[in-house]
């Protein structure tokens, strides 16, 4: 594959170097030779990535995103990576986030629907991970990956996840074929596939899992995020359980590959200030918001502008 087009200097380069690392002759890569930048990113260039944020002495920052407007004001922003999942969409329409693990959609259908069509078009230049559902009986998940990978993502996450599924109902699905041992397998072919991935854990033998199957990045998930209008309230943890459960999957997680990175998420940790918190008490690098990024960032300022342009004063009709 030959570009003789000078003004395209970064996509020229950009070419070069994957040819150089092979990535061009890859039926599981999909460079962008056309605009030179932006989605999708090899695993190799999302790690350079991330580690140069860490190098910087900044916190990797994940972003939730259910729609268009949200990713690029989440991109704006200066996140380091934007996460689709079908929860998205459903925490963007009013319901709660738990929405996303009932049948009320197809998840992997409706991640790649916002990936298509909301947000991949309006991002310019930060990464977009899909969400995919690893226990869907319906997908072959080699041939799903393959179609992820096409529509120009930059890896994969683990979601809808049965990691935060417990009790009999978790056993049930563990003894029925969906188990969470499938989303480690899909990882794992991800990893193979030469994606990032970036998966959902809740324990630490889950984490040890996931490292093995050779997942970059880990998200500790500690809980579904508590406040605003359909967060939770009394079904969370405090935030020294937090830390501590971040903090055993870090050891997890570091047991089998001192290079994963892990990423606190959820529960108690709504906030910057307890993001902050979470990170310095724990080898946690930074976190990933959903609810507590593009739904909290919704809530109160929208409700507050709406009641500023109610005050604005009239003349009164007689």
């Amino acid at each position: 594959m030959y570009v003789n087009v000078a003004p395209f200097s970064k996509q020229t380069a950009r070419i070069t170097f994957l040819r150089e690392n092979h990535s061009l002759t890859s039926p599981f890569i999909m460079p962008n030779p056309w605009t030179g930048v932006g989605n999708p990113y090899t695993r190799k260039e999302m790690l350079e990535r991330l580690n140069d944020t860490l190098s910087r002495g900044e916190a990797i920052i994940g972003a939730g995103a259910g729609t268009g407007i949200s990713a690029k004001f989440i991109e704006k922003g200066g996140a380091d990576l934007i996460i689709i999942y079908n929860s998205g969409r459903f925490r963007m329409a009013g319901a709660g986030s738990t929405a996303g693990l009932m049948s009320y959609g197809d998840a992997n259908a409706i991640a790649m629907e916002i990936g298509e069509f909301e947000v991949l078009p309006v991002v310019e230049e930060i990464p977009v991970i899909c969400g995919v559902h690893a226990t869907d009986p319906r997908r072959r998940m080699w041939h799903f990956l393959r179609q992820v990978i096409d529509m120009g993502f930059s890896g994969v996450n683990n979601f809808p996840t049965h990691t935060i599924v417990d009790g009999q109902y978790r056993q049930t699905l563990e003894e029925t074929g969906m188990s969470v041992q499938k989303e480690i397998e899909m990882i794992a072919l991800a990893h193979k596939m030469d994606l990032f991935t970036i998966p959902y854990v809740v324990t630490p033998e889950e984490a040890k899992g996931m490292a093995e199957a050779g997942a970059d990045v880990i998200i500790a998930h500690v809980g579904c995020t508590i406040g605003g209008s359909i967060g939770v309230t009394d079904a969370t943890v405090s935030m020294d359980h937090a830390v501590q459960a971040t903090q055993s999957i870090c050891d997890a997680a570091h047991s089998v590959r001192k290079d994963v990175m892990v990423l606190s998420h959820g529960g108690p940790i709504l906030t910057p200030e307890n993001a902050a918190y979470v990170c310095e008490h724990t080898d946690a690098v930074g976190f990933v918001g959903a609810s507590s990024l593009e739904r909290m960032a919704v809530e109160q300022p929208l409700a507050e502008l709406t009641r500023q342009f109610k005050s604005i004063p009239v003349k009164r009709i007689h």
